[in-house]
């Protein structure tokens, strides 16, 4: 398991937080940064964006394995363009370029 620090801070003028600098210089964080706050179920979560986006890689890489996603989905859209062109009907709300 993980080790846990916990620290207080207050709340201030304007909802304000300040960030112990021990925390701070531990998270790597700088000044300036980007962070995000996340709230659920009544837990709120500080996150840089790298951190958001280096949690979210691979996410779905198991719904793919062995298989070219791209090439599909470039297959799928032209099979339904050529279904479209043949029946002069759109099945989608898209509308092409002239």
């Amino acid at each position: 398991m993980a080790h846990t620090d916990t620290y207080t801070v207050r709340l201030g003028e304007r909802g304000r937080l300040v960030l112990p600098a021990e925390l701070r210089r531990r998270a790597g964080l700088r000044e300036g940064q980007e962070l995000v706050l996340i709230y659920a179920d009544g837990v709120v979560r500080l996150a840089t964006r790298r951190d958001l986006a280096r949690a979210g890689r691979g996410m779905f890489s198991h719904a793919g394995r062995g298989r070219d996603l791209v090439s599909e989905l470039i297959r799928d859209r032209r099979e339904e363009a050529r279904r479209e062109d043949a029946t002069g009907k759109r099945t989608s709300k898209r509308r092409r370029a002239t």
